[in-house]
């Protein structure tokens, strides 16, 4: 067997030399030998390393797993960032799933004080290459860490019980502090009481800044303090009904261990929203909010256009970056262009066969309360927005759960902050918000976004049947699905208005979004047509509808359909159809009135 050293092991693996030597004292290269205080690797061992591509690191959020055994998308520039400006306590809004857990993991090893040196996860990362200015700080701070992600209860006590849990462990994890000589009695009774969960709920109130104390006092520094998903128990407590007990515990959690803490270097915490107004932060005058309209940290937090290339270089598939872009590309975080990372691996894991990986990583029940709680003139926005058109709406940044019931205009901060919507242009207010035009990101969200929005105002059974019946050249057909959803979904109140028919049609339309393109109000001919389905496939029919409304008494609704569909040919509205290569052309003129409708087709 032929050996090389372990140096020359190292550049050919891409990886720095004492982690290859750890790997080889861990038992981890098969055949190492080891002569004198040098390691010698054997060479097929080497090759057959090199020419074996990394897994990608679905549902690793342990970074230094995820940066030695996966293919890793190194953010650690973001510690460079950091420490330019550190400030004392940072606040990352992002949605669900882009990265915000592995990068605290990631501050938690570039900062935790540990007996074992964990300079071997950065030495090939581009921190590493900034200077002892920055790599100074690396292993200098005790750590406090806590991720609530998994906090999803249904009731206050489960809720209390696993939070106190997760406390317990964090001090358990700081062993050191149990037979200190630098604490004195009391205070390691403390320790024991709250390591052990024998503490009352005042007392773990406070546990934090109370470990973040007996940690400055033993290690003789301060504590940093990361926060992961601060907000999952509070959404968790708005939709089950104790919102108010979870809020008043994670105030006072939160404001013992950051405000006015002699004992904290700095602070980082992330989450979905920013929960400002119940005063869980308005206290904080030292906190920075990067939120996905900032421009600091914007390419840290999902994948930027080159990082997503060079993942598909490494593993062959280059050739599907325009693809990639279509279906996961479209966020701005600031004004970097952003994909999702957990749906690019999951499509690169999957042999690069698109589909809505995201719908499935955590529960859309807010999103469900907002179109629940929508007006007629917000669902016809919404779906607007499946059609590809754009919105514009004010967007708080500070907004709240409760607001959900008491102002529906909410459902755009909501929307935007959780990864539904993506920013198309920001118009910043003075009261430090923003109006935006806003739309939906890509090909995956208007999925996601038909099937959780579109579903959850029970109309996705309708527009199926609907759209079998658009297939069927059978107007009667569509006309008795019109009139039963009419007189099974519609209050007689709602009928006032063409407006209402036209996005009760768009919305019914919809679902089809991923065999069409659904068009509305677009000028096409002489004039702009109602709604137009413009198909995916060359070989699938486009569609082009008109709608009256019959607004006296007196109108004969056969009459204005026929008017309707005597008006796309007098308009020539097929004529955006026909430019896109449209061959088949079917055309249909509706007439509405109340729970009635009368349906021609040509």
């Amino acid at each position: 067997m032929e050996y090389i050293s372990v140096a020359d092991a190292a550049k050919k693996l891409n990886i720095t030399l004492r982690r290859l030597q750890q790997q080889c004292a861990e038992g981890k290269i098969p055949g190492a030998l080891k002569e004198g205080r040098r390691w010698l690797v054997p060479q097929n061992v080497v090759l057959a390393r090199a020419e074996t591509k990394k897994p990608l690191p679905i549902g690793i959020s342990d970074y230094k797993i995820a940066s030695s055994d996966y293919y890793y998308v190194d953010k650690t520039m973001l510690i460079k960032d950091f420490l330019d400006r550190k400030p004392l306590v940072s606040l990352f809004t992002r949605p669900r799933r882009f990265g915000k857990t592995l990068n605290m993991d990631m501050l938690r090893v570039f900062f935790e004080k540990t007996d074992e040196d964990n300079s071997i996860y950065f030495t090939d990362k581009a921190i590493w290459g900034c200077g002892k200015a920055y790599t100074s700080y690396q292993g200098r701070y005790p750590v406090i860490f806590l991720s609530f992600k998994d906090v999803k209860c249904q009731n206050w006590l489960e809720t209390y019980e696993m939070i106190i849990k997760l406390i317990s462990a964090e001090f358990r994890r700081h062993s050191e502090l149990e037979n200190s000589d630098r604490l004195s009695d009391y205070e390691k009774a403390q320790y024991a009481a709250l390591a052990e969960a024998r503490a009352d709920q005042t007392e773990y109130q406070f546990s934090l800044k109370t470990l973040s104390l007996l940690l400055h006092k033993h290690h003789g520094k301060e504590a940093v303090v990361i926060i992961d998903e601060y907000d999952t128990p509070i959404q968790q407590g708005h939709t089950d009904g104790f919102y108010q007990s979870v809020i008043a515990f994670m105030r006072n959690l939160f404001s013992g261990v950051l405000k006015d803490n002699s004992h904290l270097a700095f602070g980082f915490l992330t989450g979905i929203l920013r929960v400002a107004k119940e005063s869980i932060f308005s206290w904080l005058n030292n906190l920075t909010i990067n939120s996905i309209l900032d421009e600091q940290y914007s390419a840290y937090f999902g994948f930027t256009k080159e990082e997503v290339r060079k993942t598909l270089e490494y593993y062959g598939r280059a050739d599907k970056f325009d693809e990639v872009c279509e279906w996961y590309d479209g966020y701005l975080f600031g004004s970097t262009e952003i994909f999702n990372p957990w749906s690019v691996i999951n499509y690169v894991a999957e042999n690069c066969f698109p589909k809505a990986f995201w719908q499935s990583t955590g529960s859309n029940d807010i999103i469900g309360e907002i179109v629940g709680e929508a007006n007629d003139e917000i669902k016809e926005d919404l779906y607007r927005l499946l059609s590809g058109g754009t919105v514009t709406s004010y967007v708080d940044t500070g907004v709240i759960y409760p607001e959900v019931q008491t102002n529906p205009y909410s459902i755009y901060s909501f929307l935007l902050v959780a990864g539904y919507l993506k920013v198309v242009k920001v118009y910043p207010q003075h009261d430090g918000n923003y109006m935006c035009d806003v739309a939906i990101p890509n090909k995956e969200i208007a999925f996601v976004y038909s099937k959780e929005i579109l579903g959850r105002t029970g109309r996705t059974g309708e527009a199926i049947s609907i759209r079998q019946a658009l297939f069927s050249s059978d107007p009667g057909r569509l006309q008795k699905l019109l009139e039963d959803y009419l007189l099974n979904s519609v209050s007689a109140f709602d009928g006032t208005n063409e407006s209402f028919y036209h996005g009760m049609m768009l919305g019914l339309c919809a679902v089809l979004s991923n065999q069409y393109r659904v068009r509305s109000n677009a000028e096409s001919g002489y004039g702009r047509f109602d709604v137009a389905l413009i198909p995916v496939d060359a070989f699938d029919p486009g569609f082009i509808f008109e709608f009256k409304y019959a607004g006296r008494d007196g109108d004969d609704l056969g009459k204005l359909a026929d008017k309707a569909l005597a008006q796309i040919d007098e308009k020539k509205y097929e004529t955006e159809l026909i430019g896109q290569g449209v061959n088949g052309i079917v055309k249909i003129g509706i007439a509405f009135k109340g729970k009635k409708a009368v349906v021609r087709r040509k």
